[in-house]
């Protein structure tokens, strides 16, 4: 293909003349490479119908039944000794879904799975292979154990920011938004006897070491605000915030706080927020943003809407040979068009570990991911490309630079030979150990030298390179 309407017509509009002379140049180089094309092989992998679920939140438990439904057997693996991840301290969804009544039965129903096989308290230790034969070892109770999988999900979820600030810690009268969660799923009786809380929002979130929004701060907290007002409707709730973010239908929430005497109060984020304890009761200075003046709110109980965060260097990552964004969440292939999917082939995210989302997206996410494993474990076999590295063993010199060097773990050495090699069904073709090989041993199918170079000499003029070359 030769792109002559983005790269001639389209940018060159008002130069017509010089737009057909690079159109007609750039048809030359592609005749040019054309002649030179070989036939490019496409090997067929087989796929170990098996999958792997890496963590145990619901995330993970609503990929593995979604699996297992269909008649995939599953492992479910999981760090901690307890199901559930951070659905375990939430209370109720926005729309006032019984949160632990759910998780009750979504684990009632992974754990009596006989096609899902729960190993809890078990980390991963190594991971290799390709799409379809992954081999992923775990350690639990210091024995090591070698699991044999088609397909990967990570579902490694996330955690909630511990505040460094505001008396966290200090006072138990400072609780963060899952702590307060807990306490609504204890019927925590002390919560009848608050007379004024007070919600801060961003706390960890939108700061120059945590850029993102959290997303599911907002809703939450004007979730649990109306939920102490039912509790004692004749508490003071005040909500201080930057900006109020409960997206969608969830802005009926906000609107529903709003007539039962909920306070929100934007303030000034620049000047600053002081929470200090003068003698038994909690003082929070701050500077309103609309009356631009300093005020005093001392509450009962004071709920810190804490960021979500997630593992940076998360080893999962390495493992697996996948992408981590600068905050640590998980970064998809494609955000719109492999919105579940990893550039390695095989390997699909969701949930938390994914970014900050409510428990009805992660649920759906999970349903996502297993569908588009599915795909690859109902296919048995599958072509990979054939646009790959392959290395010419007479040339190679060892030098270990292009196995050093590849995102993908491609090349490695031949115990054998000792030559580099190249596994095909891990090769994405970005041609970095091409470029890299001091010898020049490897070829990018599709993209030799030869090719590379005579669309060089096929150009309008080639007169420079060909002196260079």
């Amino acid at each position: 293909m030769t792109n002559i309407r983005n790269q001639c017509s389209w940018v060159h509009t008002h130069e017509p003349d010089k737009a057909t002379q690079k159109a007609r140049d750039l048809i030359r180089m592609a005749v040019a490479k054309v002649a030179l094309h070989e036939p490019l092989t496409e090997p067929t992998v087989q796929i170990k119908q098996t999958a792997l679920v890496v963590g145990g939140g619901v995330a993970g438990m609503a990929a593995a039944k979604n699996l297992a439904g269909q008649g995939y057997p599953v492992f479910l693996v999981d760090k901690s000794d307890l199901l559930g991840g951070q659905a375990r301290h939430l209370h109720e969804t926005w729309r006032g879904e019984d949160i632990q009544q759910y998780l009750t039965g979504l684990i009632e129903g992974v754990e009596g799975d006989r096609n899902i096989e729960v190993l809890r308290g078990a980390r991963i230790k190594e991971a290799e292979g390709f799409v379809g034969n992954f081999r992923t070892t775990i350690e639990k109770e210091a024995e090591t154990r070698t699991l044999e999988h088609g397909v990967t999900i990570i579902a490694s979820g996330a955690s909630e920011f511990v505040p460094d600030r505001y008396l966290y810690g200090k006072d138990p009268r400072v609780v963060t938004g899952l702590e307060l969660q807990q306490r609504f799923i204890d019927n925590d009786p002390g919560l009848r006897e608050v007379n004024t809380a007070l919600f801060v929002q961003c706390v960890g979130s939108r700061i120059p070491e945590r850029p993102y929004c959290s997303k599911v701060c907002c809703t939450q907290s004007v979730k649990s605000a109306l939920e102490l007002k039912k509790i004692n409707p004749e508490m003071n709730v005040f909500v201080l915030y930057r900006d109020m973010r409960p997206y969608g239908l969830r802005e009926d929430l906000y609107r529903e706080a709003r007539f039962s005497g909920i306070s929100f109060i934007r303030y000034d984020f620049d000047t600053g927020l002081n929470v200090a304890a003068d003698g038994r009761d909690l003082r929070v200075l701050f500077t309103d943003s609309v009356l631009r003046r300093q005020m005093e709110i001392c509450p009962d109980l004071l709920i810190l809407a804490s960021a979500v965060i997630a593992e940076k260097k998360n080893p999962i990552a390495q493992f697996y040979k996948v992408t981590q964004n600068d905050d640590g969440f998980f970064q998809e292939a494609h955000v719109k068009l492999r919105p579940v999917d990893f550039a390695t082939d095989g390997v699909f995210v969701c949930g938390l570990a994914h970014g900050p989302k409510p428990v009805d997206e992660s649920i759906a996410q999970a349903q996502a991911a297993a569908a588009r494993a599915v795909t690859f474990l109902a296919a048995k076999q599958i072509s990979v490309s054939g646009t790959v590295a392959h290395v010419d063993a007479a040339a190679c010199s060892s030098c270990g630079v292009c196995v050093s060097i590849c995102p993908y773990s491609a090349p490695r050495f031949n115990e054998k030979t000792g030559r580099a090699e190249i596994e095909s069904a891990l090769c994405k073709g970005c041609g970095l150990c091409t470029a890299s090989c001091r010898s020049g041993a490897i070829h990018l199918s599709g993209f030799d030298n030869d090719q590379v170079f005579s669309q060089i000499f096929a150009s309008g003029d080639c007169s420079t390179c060909a002196v260079s070359h």
